[in-house]
């Protein structure tokens, strides 16, 4: 029996990668075009939790849809995706020496237009960095796109002193908390 067709509603190489891991192949994916801007005074966790609900509902598809949302706090602060190297160096120079937390929430609609969805977070230290390495890293390029301007999964790894909680969550789609929220709906895993 095929399992149930499920959409990555995600551009991320990542969540696929992750998704993937967990012996699911998406059937297609399918971005979701969604306005991004957090909202005036909203907190980190409901911003995380916002942007996953509206991308599941924003992709018109039958099926499950998969969405996630991945964002780096600083205390109540929403740090930026790194679109730029000026915005990469400076969420490097904040996140210096100095612990963040990485709020990755997930939203699944079921085919029956049911939406559930989980939170995962996790705390990360970096080292204090220098500037040799903070430039270092930007001209990597890892960088680009990602939430506080830096992918866990590549050479910023090197830089981190300690993380807590989930590292799949901090690269981009938390595979247990995804587990749970896929079986909790009814989609059939391997």
């Amino acid at each position: 029996m095929d399992a149930p067709a499920l959409i990555l509603a995600s551009a991320s190489p990542r969540r696929r990668d992750l998704l993937v891991r967990l012996g699911i192949e998406p059937k297609a994916i399918v971005p979701a075009e969604i306005d991004e801007t957090p909202q005036k005074d909203e907190l980190p966790r409901a911003y995380a939790r916002r942007m996953a609900h509206e991308k599941a509902c924003a992709v018109d598809e039958t099926g499950y849809v998969l969405a996630g949302d991945t964002v780096v706090a600083v205390g109540r602060r929403i740090m930026p995706k790194g679109e730029d190297e000026a915005t990469a160096r400076k969420c490097l120079t904040l996140l210096s020496g100095r612990r963040h937390r990485v709020l990755s929430a997930i939203a699944l609609r079921a085919p029956d237009g049911t939406l559930r969805e989980r939170l995962s977070e996790s705390v990360v230290r970096f080292k204090r960095l220098s500037t040799e390495e903070i430039e270092h890293y930007i001209a990597s390029g890892e960088w680009h796109g990602k939430a506080g301007g830096y992918a866990i999964q590549g050479l910023a790894e090197s830089l981190i002193e300690w993380m807590q909680g989930s590292h799949s969550g901090v690269v981009g789609l938390p595979l247990y908390d995804t587990r749970i929220l896929l079986q909790s709906s009814g989609f059939r895993l391997g």
